[in-house]
Order: structure tokens, then C-alpha cells, then sequence
């Protein structure tokens, strides 16, 4: 079948197809590359206008590559594992022929020559990217509103944020416009919108990745990227091609194993979550216990407080950072014009702090793998919420919100997500609840280093027990199919 005879009927229910299952189609010679990717092309000229899910679109170079792994098989050679498959690279993530803007108008159009290693490993398995993902400024907030354009809104509620900073990725692959989209997460980045949107997200501990990006002192610490997908073996295949070890095998199925798990209810600094949070989270710590894992509610054994303070300061050093390499680029222009109140006001907070306050960070982060190392003698996972309410209104944490206000209401918002970031250590972020208004509520899964695949076969386990592809946000292509 060539894309000449592609329907739009077609292009949406290819949509409702994981990575696995359109690739497959292509390896049977139902389908060739271009279809795939043009497919995609239709779907998010069709679904995009109004969830503004891409920052950059790139489908003209997609069609040329593309074209060129069908013409490359037409010669014989043997199509890689993901042949065609598209896929839509973040906004802060360097991609050959793209630019990266970071979600702020602070950066250039200009297209990058080339990317990272980890970019090098998706194009090698064959997929095709289609454009970029939008994101805040930076990736400093929790919702895709940057003043650079576009709001990214839900799929499951327009009103209501998608999440971020992966919001774009995230509101992208929940609505099927396409299978896979990678995400980075500095303070829960890959999580949040995974759990606002209704869809799988990995955040990989320390050193399971290729390089990503440049090097950078706090970012090498914190961030982790992954892609973002409805299905568990999309996420698991995604953590295997760019695993440092080429050979590291990818998990497929669940696992006999059956675990301890730690069930965390507050949040870093103590506070509950809301009513719905807090029923998703007995929810699923029920049904966890239905198939035989051990289940014990607990507090974590450490001092959140001095935690998240650390982690506050950490990520305004981050903004400090972003702020000082723009300013040799302004020219002419005010520094006001180039990057968000947002940003720079966690840029002064990050000038105002002591070096002591940097010192003290860096000793939280040391403290951490002894700390968890002992308590996962005891508990082999954790399960907690993502968030402490379900997404929120758009506007909730705009970059224009006073930044005082603006940073006790995320950081509260956020107050399960950054502990896995400072220590290193992996997460996932399932979709099995959902709130009174309909909304997605995801459940974090947390584990220690080293235990990505300990994760990945409890999750396979909960998508059969629990199973969430069926199930599709109002502004879709499972709901544009009649």
C-alpha cells in the first residue's frame, strides 16, 4: 500500500497502533516507510490545530528519510527494527536538520547539524522523526505554556494542562498522533505529563542512557530521557536501543517475582494528596496486593524537607545558567523580551543563595544512596502518586504567575517526582486511575539503581491486569474515527 492511496480513515486508525504493532506492518510489506510517517503527517494536520502539541514541524524531511529507508529496502537490505516509525523529538533536544529552542524566544531558527548519541541510536533502529514536541522555557515549569507559543492543551480536557515539561510529547502520544515521543526529566519531566495525559513514562535512573545532550553539572545529575508511549513494551523497547550496553536486553514480559512494595502516601514535605490522588493511589496499592505482591504503607527516610529545598536551589541554579548564556545573544534586545518572568525570576533566587546553600544540595544528593540503599533492603519498589492533584487549569502555572506564587504552587504540585532525579534512581509513571471529572491520574513506580527492568515487568504484569489501550482522551484518532 503507497501513501498516494493512504485515507484519512486510514491515517486515524494507524494512529490507534503502538510502535510495535506499525512497524510489524511494514516488515509483513503491508505498508512501506512513507505510509507511516505520512500517515502521521495527516493525523497531526487533522488533531494539532487544537492540542498544539508540536513546537516544530519537520515533514518534508521526514517524507526524504523516509523514502530513503523504503529505496535502501527495496535493494535488498534488511529493514531495522522500527523502520518508518515516527516519532517527535522535545524541543531541547538536538536533532539533525531541527532547530532546538528550548521553548523560548531567546534562541535561534537555525538548524542543528547534528545530535548526540542518543538521537544516533533512534535514527539507526529506523525511526523517523516528524517534527518537535513543545515545551516550557527551558523545561523549567510543569505546564507547556511558553510565551514563545504554543500552549499545549490536554487531549482529555482542552481547559486543562497537559503537563510538563515533556507536555508536548506527552499530549502527542496520548492522542495517537504518533506511537513514541522522547521526553527528558530533570525534576519529573517525563512523569507529570505522563500521568496528566493517560500514558506510560520511564524516567531511567543515572547512566542507563546514551549521552543526550552536552555536558552540564547539574544536569548530568538530575535529567534522564526516555520515550514517551501507550504501551509498556514501546517504553521497554525505547530503554533497550539506547541502553549504554548495545546488547542490553529489552524486558517483554512480566515476571513471576513477586515483590515488597513500599506504599508512600505524602509528599516529600509531608503534605496529602487530594481525594482523587489519594483513591487512585488505595486503588492501586489494592490491586497490586490482588496479585500477590506485599503491600505496606510507609514514609520515606529522609528529611524532605532539606531535600526539596536542595532541589529548589538546584533547579534555580539551572535557570541562572540558562539566563547567563543568553545574555551574550540578545544584541539589541532587552533581556525582558528574550526569556520569561518565570526564568528569571529563579534566576535571582539562584543569585541570592549563598554558595553554602549549593554546598548543602550536593550533600543531599551524597546522602541519598546510602539512605534509599538501606531502605530498599526493606522494600523492593515504591508506589506513590505523580502529582498531588490531577492536572490542573491551564493558567495554573503560567511563566506569568508572580514568581513567589508560582513556585510554592509547583513545587508543592510536584512534590513526588524530583527525589528518583537527585538520587539517580528509576520511576514510571502507569495510567490506571482516573479522577471524578475524567481526568488520567497516573502511579509512580519507584525502585533502586539498576532496577529500570524490575519496573518494567511490573508494569508489563498491571497493563494486562488493568489494561489502559482501550481507553482514549476526547480529542483523539480513536474518537475522530467516525
Amino acid at each position: 500500500m503507497s501513501d498516494t492511496r493512504l485515507t484519512d480513515q486510514d491515517a486515524l486508525a494507524l494512529g490507534r497502533l503502538d510502535a510495535h504493532d506499525q512497524a510489524a506492518l511494514v516488515h509483513a510489506g503491508e505498508l512501506g516507510a512513507g505510509d507511516l510517517v505520512e500517515a502521521a503527517i495527516r493525523r497531526i494536520e487533522r488533531l494539532d490545530g487544537t492540542l498544539q502539541s508540536l513546537s516544530h514541524a519537520a515533514f518534508d524531511q521526514a517524507r526524504r528519510e523516509a523514502a530513503a529507508l523504503d529505496r535502501v529496502a527495496g535493494e535488498g537490505a534488511t529493514r531495522t527494527a522500527m523502520a518508518g516509525v515516527p516519532w517527535l523529538a522535545k524541543d531541547s533536544l538536538d536533532h539533525p536538520g531541527m532547530p532546538t529552542r528550548a521553548g523560548s524566544r531567546s534562541r535561534s531558527d537555525a538548524p542543528m547539524a547534528r545530535g548526540h548519541a542518543y538521537v544516533d541510536r533512534l535514527i539507526a533502529q529506523g525511526l523517523v522523526a516528524v517534527g518537535k514536541s513543545a515545551m516550557p522555557e527551558f523545561g523549567l515549569l510543569a505546564s507547556t505554556e511558553p510565551l514563545s507559543g504554543p500552549t499545549t492543551r490536554n487531549p482529555w480536557s482542552l481547559a486543562h494542562s497537559p503537563g510538563g515539561s515533556s507536555g508536548g510529547a506527552a499530549a502527542a502520544v496520548a492522542a495517537g498522533l504518533v506511537p513514541l515521543a522522547q521526553g527528558s526529566d530533570g525534576g519529573g519531566s517525563i512523569r507529570l505529563p505522563s500521568s496528566c495525559c493517560g500514558i506510560v513514562g520511564l524516567k531511567p535512573g543515572r547512566d542507563t542512557t546514551v549521552r543526550v545532550r552536552g555536558r552540564h553539572l547539574v544536569e548530568d545529575l538530575l535529567v534522564a530521557d526516555s520515550l514517551h508511549a501507550r504501551s509498556v513494551r514501546d517504553v521497554a523497547w525505547g530503554f533497550a536501543a539506547t541502553h549504554p550496553q548495545p546488547a542490553h536486553a529489552m524486558v517483554k514480559s512480566a515476571s513471576p517475582r513477586r515483590l515488597r512494595i513500599a506504599v508512600i502516601e505524602r509528599g516529600l514535605r509531608g503534605t496529602s494528596p487530594d481525594r482523587d490522588v489519594r483513591d487512585a493511589l488505595v486503588r492501586t496499592a489494592s490491586l497490586c496486593a490482588s496479585l500477590g505482591h506485599a503491600v505496606e504503607f510507609v514514609g520515606w527516610p529522609l528529611d524532605g524537607d532539606a531535600f526539596m529545598t536542595a532541589f529548589e536551589d538546584l533547579w534555580s541554579h539551572l535557570a541562572a545558567d540558562a539566563v547567563d548564556a543568553t545574555v551574550p545573544t540578545l544584541g539589541a534586545r532587552r533581556l525582558e523580551d528574550a526569556v520569561e518572568p518565570w526564568t528569571l525570576g529563579l534566576a535571582e533566587r539562584a543569585r541570592r543563595l549563598p554558595t553554602t546553600a549549593l554546598e548543602a544540595a550536593y550533600r543531599q544528593i551524597a546522602l541519598l544512596p546510602q539512605q534509599l540503599s538501606t531502605f530498599f533492603t526493606q522494600y523492593d519498589v515504591v508506589l506513590s502518586p505523580v502529582t498531588n492533584t490531577p492536572p490542573p487549569p491551564l493558567g495554573t502555572f503560567a511563566p506569568t504567575v508572580p514568581v513567589d506564587d508560582l513556585a510554592r504552587a509547583m513545587f508543592a504540585w510536584i512534590d513526588y517526582t524530583p527525589l528518583q532525579n537527585m538520587a539517580g534512581t528509576p520511576a514510571i509513571s502507569l495510567p490506571l486511575s482516573h479522577a471524578g471529572n475524567g481526568l488520567p491520574i497516573g502511579s509512580m513506580f519507584a525502585a533502586d539503581r539498576g532496577q529500570e527492568d524490575t519496573l518494567l515487568a511490573l508494569a508489563y504484569e498491571l497493563e494486562a491486569a488493568a489494561p489502559w489501550a482501550d481507553r482514549w482522551p476526547a480529542h483523539s484518532v480513536a474518537r475522530d474515527l467516525g
